[in-house]
């Protein structure tokens, strides 16, 4: 059975959308709870990693701020990634959802960097055409834009709104190759 870590976003939940979506598709899941403003982004891109490497992981699923640090993880480890509504500009974002760290800002700003090294070919994006939250779907598209970039008319920012679990079987070996 595949191993995916799932990446919950900011204030998210480790049981979120994407994490029922892939139980339900049958995957084995490691999907740790986060408190995003307690923990440095440098410091968590550290324990994601080894998390990823340590638990066996084949593939990485990220939600929101999650996407950017699936996308760090897919770059570093080259591995299957699906970003769910990906938050891939954390240091534009953040400040506007209440985050006041400006050191944590700085360190989003030198991770950004590790973006543009994820192979565009084992990235997979899900974006919600009515995301009421990240405005940057835009620049997420011109960067990943590839056959496996779906965009969900009405779905909005939460993955609740989305049908992942069907988005997850019908393109099951696109996202991940074949299980």
């Amino acid at each position: 059975m595949m191993k995916i870590l799932n990446i919950h976003g900011y204030r998210g939940n480790a049981a979120n959308a994407a994490y029922n979506a892939l139980s339900e598709c049958g995957f084995d899941i490691i999907s740790l709870q986060i408190d995003y403003d307690r923990t440095s982004p440098e410091t968590l891109m550290q324990l994601l990693s080894s998390q990823f490497a340590n638990n066996f992981c084949s593939a990485v699923v990220g939600t929101s701020l999650g996407g950017f640090f699936a996308a760090l993880i897919s770059a570093k480890h080259e591995c299957p990634a699906v970003l769910i509504n990906p938050c891939l500009l954390p240091f534009l974002s953040l400040p506007r959802l209440g985050y006041k760290d400006d050191d944590g800002i700085v360190e989003y700003i030198r991770l950004f960097s590790g973006i543009a090294d994820a192979d565009n070919s084992n990235i997979s994006v899900i974006a919600g055409g009515k995301d009421e939250v990240i405005d940057t779907h835009d620049f997420t598209r011109s960067i990943f834009q590839n056959e496996r970039y779906i965009l969900v008319p009405d779905g909005m920012h939460s993955g609740a709104t989305m049908p992942l679990t069907d988005i997850f079987k019908d393109h099951i070996d696109g996202f991940f190759g074949e299980r």
